[in-house]
């Protein structure tokens, strides 16, 4: 009975890791990056291998490429 229980219990644990994983990379393949994390190598290869699709970069732009633009224009 207690190694059923520590069975389901670890089980759920992985499966959680795994859903959470997935949809932390997910999510970061289409927020808008910050210009100084736009040439990062090693995003990309772990986020193509935990969610099996490559990163579009036409949804996902620049999160601060107006800021000198409106700053100047204050």
């Amino acid at each position: 009975m207690f190694t059923l229980l520590i069975s389901i219990f670890l089980i759920g644990w992985v499966a959680a890791a795994v859903i959470g994983t997935q949809a932390y990379f997910k999510g970061e393949q289409t927020k808008p990056i910050h210009e100084r994390n736009l040439k990062s190598e090693s995003f990309e290869p772990i986020a193509q291998l935990v969610t099996g699709q490559e990163t579009d970069y036409g949804k996902r732009v620049l999160a601060y490429g107006l800021d000198t633009f409106g700053s100047n224009n204050l």
